[in-house]
């Protein structure tokens, strides 16, 4: 089958940093496992992260990807909910070959059926980020859903990073699914009108103070924050907009963090690693289907839209090194997507 993987961790201007590959697919199919034809990729911050922090295996390539759409080619004998010939769409595992080739396993428990009204390409860019915003709202910040449309604000969210993948859909689920009145934040003027098409209510500037741009909207302080991206350069500047016992959000990496500064507010942090559920084998791993399962649903009714950007062509070794140079640079908006191979 065909595949694009590397033998070494190389910056991204390397021609050997991403490879075209031939290789067999020898993978064997486990109990919950579907077998995939992939069709569609998406490229997300991990996979440039992993591409240049983590050797493969000595004399044996590496292959990335997660967020695929693809067709069902066989099903393990304890899937459930899929048959041969299904359009499918995913986020995988971090601890098995990427869908950065023609052939990929993945357990079923974290697929669903792909939106019916979305392309391949539209649907690749949502799966990861998909994932990591609902569980960011619902099972980390435990925010209530909306029963009923409209209603009274539930309080705040600040959302850092917003026209990002994550954040791109973020927005989206928080408008959509919450009561919460939602501040964005992007610099530039092609980002603010994303995240404003996305949904904020508001946008504010994260090169600038947060707190007098939060008293410009006549807003004193904050219930919420989801920090995206260079959360220890933010942290000083959550502790000092958020209410006491408010909550914060993390999904980067950062060498060290100091939370001894949260202490007098009482204020909770939570990490949200999407990959988490299938690396431990959960007891609720099929949460993440079940997920997709009910964005799909709201991408088909036209409730949220798909968060896809840029398209670069086939699926192929220098298209794929120009997607990981673009997401490594940081200013992307939305999402980056490779279709067929």
């Amino acid at each position: 089958m065909k595949a694009i993987g590397y033998y070494t961790p190389l910056a991204i201007q390397h021609p050997e940093a991403l490879l075209d590959l031939d290789l067999p697919h020898s993978e064997t199919l486990r109990a919950h496992d579907l077998l995939v034809r992939v069709q569609a990729i998406s490229v997300n911050p991990v996979d440039v992260k992993v591409r240049a922090g983590m050797a493969p295996p000595p004399n044996a390539p590496r292959v990335l990807g997660w967020d695929a759409v693809g067709t069902v080619q066989a099903v393990g004998t304890a899937a459930q909910g899929f048959a041969v010939g299904d359009r499918v769409y995913y986020a995988g595992s971090m601890d098995r070959p990427g869908s950065n080739a023609e052939l990929q396993a993945v357990d079923a428990r974290l697929a669903a059926h792909a939106p019916a009204t979305l392309t391949d390409a539209q649907a690749a860019a949502m799966p990861l980020t998909t994932i990591t915003a609902w569980e960011i709202l619902f099972d980390r910040l435990r925010i209530p859903r909306r029963t009923t449309p409209g209603g009274a604000a539930a309080g705040t969210l600040l959302v850092v990073g917003a026209a990002g993948g994550v954040g791109s859909i973020l927005v989206q689920l928080a408008r959509q699914l919450t009561g919460l009145r939602v501040i964005a934040t992007a610099s530039r003027p092609q980002s603010r009108q994303w995240c404003l098409d996305m949904g904020a209510h508001h946008v504010i500037d994260h090169h600038q103070p947060f707190a007098q741009q939060l008293a410009k909207l006549d807003i004193g302080s904050i219930e919420h924050v989801a920090s995206l991206t260079h959360s220890a350069d933010y942290m000083a500047q959550y502790v000092q907009c958020l209410r006491p016992q408010g909550q914060i959000a993390l999904i980067d990496d950062m060498p060290t963090l100091d939370v001894v500064p949260l202490k007098l507010k009482s204020l909770s942090l939570h990490w949200e690693m999407m990959f988490t559920r299938s690396l431990f084998g959960t007891p609720d791993m099929e949460r993440q289907g079940a997920i997709l399962a009910e964005v799909a649903q709201l991408l088909d009714s036209g409730a949220v839209r798909s968060t896809l950007i840029t398209e670069l062509g086939a699926i192929n070794a220098a298209n794929l090194r120009n997607a990981h140079a673009l997401v490594e640079a940081g200013s992307t908006i939305g999402k980056v997507v490779l279709q067929g191979f």
